[in-house]
């Protein structure tokens, strides 16, 4: 028994499903990367897409998907400077889908 009482059994993270996703203007794009940043806020969700973006080959697809409005705004002004360019963002239920992909 823990100190604050029994522990719980470890549950498995969820895995975020990858699907193809729509924007406005109707060009389609499907992440080969997802990065879930929901309930993270500044500076978490920039961090973690700098280091996707680190990581991936010219022309991935990465979706960063987070549910804070100020780091939704933060990510596609951080884009030219990582060589990257945003694609778009998109309302998904709770959160936003940002696209970016590398150059």
């Amino acid at each position: 028994m823990g100190l604050f009482g029994k522990k719980k059994d470890a549950k498995p993270a969820d895995t975020p499903v990858m699907e193809s996703i729509t924007l406005d203007n109707g060009d389609s794009f499907m992440p080969t990367q997802i990065v879930d940043c929901i309930g993270d806020s500044c500076p978490r969700p920039q961090l973690m897409t700098k280091k996707a973006i680190a990581k991936a080959a010219s022309g991935d697809v990465i979706e960063v998907r987070v549910d804070n409005s100020t780091s939704m705004e933060a990510i596609p002004p951080m884009m030219p400077g990582l060589n990257s360019r945003h694609l778009g963002t998109v309302k998904s239920g709770h959160y936003w889908s940002v696209l970016v992909s590398r150059n």
